[in-house]
């Protein structure tokens, strides 16, 4: 069986970039079952109210959703169910220093092939207050006013 080659998106978290300012950006890889990979495929994954949670010198992924494969016969696996994430030791302690000391959290991205296995993109993030998100939506407004602008002339 040859091996895919290059980065294919599964999904990505919008969510994130609207409720957290994004400091520090991991890959990360996620310890899965066979049916979930297939279902992977089809682009079945909700991210809603996902995290990573640290237990145990072990980085776990909650909150995700991946939707069961409506062809995998007699195997049902909780699409909620806590899925391992594959970090080198230091990057664990690291994160786990940061989220401890620090108030912040670490959500997860975007999910991808990479080399046909599963990867995700964790990213080390503070939350947005309401009046940082109203900010955010102005300065967008503003750019797509002047690059309206521009494009008349």
């Amino acid at each position: 069986m040859a091996k895919q080659s290059g980065v294919k998106s599964i999904a990505v978290n919008k969510k994130a970039r609207h409720l957290y300012e994004l400091l520090e950006s991991f890959e990360a890889g996620v310890a899965l079952q066979g049916v979930e990979v297939k279902s992977l495929r089809q682009g079945h994954v909700s991210f809603k109210d996902g995290y990573v949670e640290f237990k145990s010198g072990e980085a776990w992924l909650r909150g995700v959703h991946i939707a069961p494969y409506e062809n995998a016969g007699y195997v049902q696996i909780d699409p909620e169910r806590e899925r391992k994430l594959l970090l080198h030791t230091e990057e664990i302690e690291r994160l786990t220093d940061k989220v401890e000391q620090k108030g912040l959290s670490v959500v997860p991205v975007r999910m991808y092939f990479k080399n046909g296995r599963v990867k995700l993109e964790i990213s080390l993030a503070r939350g947005k207050k309401l009046h940082d998100r109203r900010e955010d939506i102005k300065q967008r407004d503003i750019a797509k006013d002047t690059a309206r602008q521009l494009a008349r002339y």
